[in-house]
């Protein structure tokens, strides 16, 4: 395996963990942003203000968004094993 398949490998993997985590990643940003603003316009301090809409929007994108996670990652898993003997041999 040359080192320009072992670039293309990784560039690939981190292709696909950037389009998996990105929905959960900006829904949990946006929401903390908006969270934020409303705690500042009201003078509100309380941290679980925060953390637990935080931490159930981004349980349901990942409970809502599942079938197209595992979607994408068999469908890469199928396309690496498929192209294995490119980097075998």
């Amino acid at each position: 395996m040359t080192p320009d398949m072992v670039s293309e490998l990784m560039r690939h993997l981190l292709r696909e963990a950037m389009i998996l985590a990105a929905p959960v990643l900006i829904a949990a940003a946006a929401l903390s942003f908006l969270l934020s603003l409303v705690q500042t316009l009201t003078s509100l301090q309380d941290q679980s203000l925060t953390t637990v809409p935080r931490l159930l929007t981004v349980t349901l994108i990942l409970l809502v968004g599942m079938p197209w996670f595992v979607e994408r990652l068999v469908t890469y898993t199928q396309t690496l094993l498929t192209d294995l003997h490119r980097y075998l041999g």
